[in-house]
């Protein structure tokens, strides 16, 4: 029998859904003695997502392109530990991975949640679309350099978007050099997010490490401020059904709870690679007939075993960031 091209993707039935909050899903978790790196931990989710495992006991390690600005957001929360950390420059990347090497940090798990969303077209020194070099390469990066840093058993948690329906990885053109689109770039670089997920997870069973992707939901954060007054309306605008894309708002909250239960739900214990939605594991994305699909579930493209070696080699090749210890 041949090897499945993707992970499950059958819901557990879990106790929290849509309306759980962080705080909640932590309930009854005593996370005292584990460390957990959150990257944009001191913005939108990450700061509830920060808040909640603090509360929980745990040690937060929060990276921040602008300390200052997180030392404010984050005052008087104990246990977290602020650091300098810029996604898009593998410079900065790798200078943080060193640092956490010398002090010989431990990682109980790690919630790639830091990203951007449908800028302007704008690119690294490397000539790298901003969108898949912060949201994918700068995360593949930091994990990849920190792998031998995980704990055995350690999650990894990669935020990734329903926005992933906009565009699979786009191997004639991943840097959109015949012409850029907002949307497109970002779909892209949350489809890689999740096939980062797939492989990590599969890399890492071994140790008992396991990954999985999450949509967190459509929260009102800053994640947007790049969006003009056409994007708003677009997205609000009822199509011929009198359906909206986004129907409903979560507060960060509880877009954070998807994240914080991948990071320490015990009926994931079996499970890996697997892309969540509202606390549980999100089935494939129906196709109507029309052509069309349920936001709720994940595009097949997202999650195929395939795409995901392919983009991992591939991104190994880019950054020049590869370990013994993740293979």
């Amino acid at each position: 029998m041949s090897a499945p091209t993707s992970p499950r993707q059958q819901p557990l039935g879990s106790p929290f859904g849509a309306g759980s909050t962080a705080s909640e899903v932590l309930a009854g978790h005593d996370l005292t003695g584990r460390t957990v790196l959150v990257t944009g931990g001191y913005a939108g989710i990450g700061t509830a997502i920060t808040r909640a495992l603090t509360d929980a006991g745990a040690r937060v390690l929060a990276p921040a392109r602008r300390p200052e600005v997180a030392r404010d957001a984050l005052a008087g929360c104990d246990g977290v530990e602020i650091g300098t950390l810029d996604l898009a420059d593998q410079g900065s990347v790798a200078g943080y991975v060193a640092g956490l090497v010398a002090d010989g940090v431990r990682l109980d798990a790690v919630i790639n949640n830091a990203g951007i969303m449908a800028l302007p077209e704008t690119r690294t020194p490397q000539g790298w679309e901003m969108q898949l070099a912060t949201n994918h390469l700068g995360h593949f990066a930091l994990t990849v350099g920190m792998w031998s840093l995980l704990a055995d058993g350690a999650r990894v948690v990669s935020v990734s978007s329903a926005g992933h329906y906009y565009s699979p990885i786009r191997w004639d053109d991943p840097w959109f050099e015949d012409g850029y689109d907002k949307w497109l770039a970002y779909g892209q670089s949350k489809t890689a997010n999740a096939l980062f997920a797939v492989e990590a997870d599969r890399r890492g069973r071994g140790r008992g490490i396991r990954a999985f992707s999450v949509h967190p939901g459509a929260i009102l954060t800053t994640l947007g401020r790049h969006l003009t007054a056409d994007d708003v309306a677009a997205l609000l605008e009822p199509d011929e059904h009198g359906n909206v894309a986004i129907p409903e708002f979560k507060s960060p909250e509880q877009g954070a709870a998807t994240a914080v239960w991948a990071a320490v739900s015990p009926l994931l214990a079996d499970r890996g690679g697997e892309y969540l939605v509202d606390c549980d594991v999100a089935p494939l994305a129906a196709v109507d007939e029309a052509g069309g699909s349920d936001s709720s579930g994940v595009k097949p493209y997202a999650v195929d075993r395939t795409e995901a070696a392919r983009l991992w080699e591939w991104s190994e090749q880019v950054t020049g960031v590869t370990t013994a210890g993740a293979g």
